[in-house]
């Protein structure tokens, strides 16, 4: 028995994989020392009451766009994971679309030492395997997945950078068969360029190009950009055994495609954004928030059949694709979305969007946490140093109340980008507490985590 601790978080309600019970937690250099009967002794340091609050692992968000290097005029690296600690985020990846992108081993370390000095919590960073004789060593180095994008932008130079989209499928072939022989997941942003050529050429052509024209090329023939590519990506996987991770689940079509590829034993998992359930699945928030509201729309009609693919295990990660821009950027796509900048910041409020969720019966607590936490943790070789509340994990724990009810305001972004698109919006269940190693990056509500506090979350670590 636990006699002695750093840290007692006493008195709080515990999401475990076995189910929410009643535990004390003590903390000792850093990690989970033991889940205590309620109320039993502990000589701890510090000990915290979280009576009346629930204890979740703290949130693994491998889909984020902190913009540093090159874009942080948009967002930085403390900004944007000052943002995430305030959302119960306790580990966050960056993505490759930086200025210079990250494709070598050198750039990847440069990046690395950014995180290191800036991040509030822990990091890593999603390189893009377009040179080849590169991905070995980045490997090496710690990437704990490799992010490429099937899609070039037209009419923009961001987000979809040079450098790091192919479409090419030759090109994807020799990419998969490299990463497939380190081991890490490919994670591809799914999207058939040759269909969109002709789909967004037609608009252009009737003089439609404003965040109305965008939303419906997007979603033209059912979202068929996406389903085409994501049944590619599928056979992909089989082709060359890499551990294939399909993003932006957005079509009901896309998830059948991911849910069969399950029931045939293929390794491929599944990433949903939150703006694909609360946001981009209502024209009225296309029609209100236009530019602000977009990357894509998904249509109504893919609400449904998308909840019951976070439910019956078909997608396996809930990723922010925190994609902060400025207003500026943003105010064009009122007339031409094509000139605009498109995704929405997401890492601060995901969590409680998806609380409320749970109050409304929509999921449970457990599966929420195996979302957000566990089966990220367990994809990029983070569990079980990671990714659960277990003794021997790190003590990166969120504390929420679910009872709480708060209205989302712009006032209190925390991105450098000063919106939200959630701005008005009730929430029900927020984040209280967030603790990275034992130590409190949040205090009640208050971002209390300093730059330079994180560490490289490396797979494999013990």
């Amino acid at each position: 028995m636990t006699s002695q601790a750093d840290l007692l978080l006493r008195g709080g309600r515990v999401v475990t994989s076995t189910g929410t019970k009643s535990w004390d937690i003590a903390v000792s250099a850093g990690r989970i020392d033991a889940l205590l009967l309620p109320g039993t002794p502990v000589d701890a340091a510090e000990t915290v009451e979280v009576s009346g609050l629930t204890l979740l692992p703290g949130g693994i968000d491998t889909h984020t766009h902190l913009r540093e290097p090159g874009y942080t005029d948009k967002e930085d690296i403390t900004t944007g994971t000052r943002a995430a600690a305030a959302g119960g985020y306790t580990t966050v990846f960056g993505m490759p679309n930086v200025q210079p992108p990250t494709n070598t081993v050198e750039r990847y370390q440069e990046v690395l030492e950014l995180y290191q000095a800036k991040s509030i919590v822990d990091f890593n960073h999603n390189p893009s395997p377009t040179v080849l004789s590169e991905i070995e060593g980045l490997a090496a180095a710690g990437a704990a997945g490799f992010k490429i994008y099937m899609i070039a932008d037209t009419g923009r130079d961001y987000p979809h950078i040079p450098g790091i989209g192919v479409h090419d499928h030759g090109q994807l072939l020799e990419i998969a068969e490299a990463v497939a022989a380190t081991g890490r997941p490919l994670m591809v942003h799914p999207h058939d360029q040759d269909l969109m050529n002709v789909i967004e050429h037609r608009f252009w052509a009737r003089g439609e190009r404003d965040h109305r024209a965008y939303a419906q090329a997007f979603a033209s023939y059912g979202g068929m950009v996406w389903d085409t590519a994501s049944s590619f990506l599928v056979r992909l996987q089989e082709a060359t055994n890499v551990r294939m991770h399909i993003l932006h689940v957005k079509t009901p079509r896309m998830a059948a495609i991911v849910r069969a590829a399950k029931v045939r034993g293929l390794d491929v998992t599944a990433e949903l954004n939150p703006v694909a359930v609360f946001l981009c699945n209502e024209w009225e928030n296309i029609e209100r928030l236009g530019p602000y509201s977009l990357s894509t729309w998904t249509g109504p009609d893919a609400t449904e059949p998308l909840w019951e693919a976070i439910n019956d295990g078909t997608i396996d990660v809930i990723g922010t694709d925190h994609a902060p821009h400025t207003r500026q950027e943003k105010e064009i796509g009122w007339t031409d979305m094509w000139k605009a900048a498109g995704g929405v910041p997401q890492i601060q409020h995901a969590l409680s969007l998806f609380l409320t969720a749970v109050n409304e019966g929509r999921l449970s607590l457990e599966r929420l946490a195996e979302l957000m936490a566990t089966a990220p943790a367990r994809r990029f070789g983070l569990y079980p140093r990671k990714g659960a509340i277990q003794v021997g994990a790190d003590a990166d724990i969120v504390a929420v109340d679910m009872a709480a009810r708060t209205t989302i305001r712009e006032a209190d972004v925390l991105s450098k980008c000063g919106w939200t698109p959630f701005d008005g919006r009730e929430v029900h269940g927020i984040p209280i507490h967030t603790l990275v190693r034992g130590g409190f990056v949040m205090r009640n509500g208050d971002v209390v985590g300093q730059p330079g506090g994180g560490l490289q979350a490396v797979p494999g670590a013990a």
